[in-house]
């Protein structure tokens, strides 16, 4: 009786002892079950937060900072092929006789002209919140609205034109210091409904906008030449941008049914650089 019972004393020592290891087993093996969803679900974080890192680079390569950072963190985002209807402005920029002096320029003097220009005007449309829609050769196409809504859309297209025009005569003083040829740069704004949309083949995608605006701004910015003028925008323009808050930094010249090319009619155009 004895024997039976230190045998069971040690049978169930033993029981004990096995459960208190089984239970490290356990405790073990749900640690390192809680230490690899820990390190999966931060190597996620990880990667997630480089490529959202990567896709603000590559934006803020087109958008201000704080547009590009609504991009990427927007539930919806636009598609190829999808499109949504905005109040936007469009500004286009120009710079005038850059097609003969292109003929007879060293193509690499050309690009290092063309690169020089597009960093002083890209600063600052960036800077007014802009996003550039495109460059076409000399010209720049802007937008203020369309990648993103505003309040203030017409009132900040007239703002950036201000800072521009400094920034193209400031241009023009450091070629002229420099030897170079002295080059002036046109500037037009249009604003109203349009389309903002990405267009491509799925494996580039490309931001653009359709609509009056666009064709407009382009046309106005012909008619600068024809006017003599640096800057125009239209009537309509000026009131909305005066209804965002904008105020003239001087009174701007309205010139009344003025003939725009391709409009179909007379325009009421207001001087914003002379």
């Amino acid at each position: 009786m004895g024997v039976t019972r230190d045998y069971v004393a040690y049978m169930t020592s033993n029981l004990i002892l096995i459960g208190a290891e089984f239970d490290k087993v356990i405790a073990i093996l749900l640690s390192t079950a809680i230490l690899a969803v820990a390190l999966w679900r931060a190597r996620r974080l990880l990667v997630q937060s480089v490529i959202e890192g990567q896709a603000h680079h590559d934006l803020g390569r087109f958008f201000a900072p704080e547009i590009a950072h609504q991009i990427v963190s927007a539930e919806q985002r636009i598609e190829a092929g999808q499109g949504q209807v905005r109040h936007a402005a469009v500004l286009d920029c120009d710079i005038r006789g850059f097609t003969p002096l292109a003929m007879g320029m060293d193509p690499a003097a050309l690009m290092a002209l063309l690169a020089d220009y597009q960093s002083r005007m890209v600063a600052v449309i960036q800077a007014h919140g802009g996003s550039i829609d495109k460059f076409m050769g000399d010209g720049i196409m802007a937008t203020f609205g369309a990648a993103l809504p505003t309040e203030t859309y017409a009132a900040d297209a007239l703002r950036c034109v201000e800072d521009l025009g400094q920034a193209a005569r400031d241009w023009r003083a450091d070629r002229q210091s420099n030897n170079d040829a002295a080059l002036d740069v046109g500037f037009a704004v249009a604003a109203g409904p349009l389309v903002f949309g990405a267009v491509g083949d799925g494996q580039r995608l490309e931001f653009t906008v359709i609509g009056e605006p666009v064709n407009l701004a382009a046309k106005l910015e012909k008619t600068n030449k024809v006017e003599l003028v640096t800057a125009l925008t239209t009537a309509e323009t000026l009131a909305m941008a005066q209804a965002q808050g904008y105020q003239e930094p001087r009174p701007l010249e309205i010139r009344v049914a003025r003939p725009v090319e391709g409009t179909g009619g007379p325009v009421d155009l207001v001087v914003l650089l002379p």
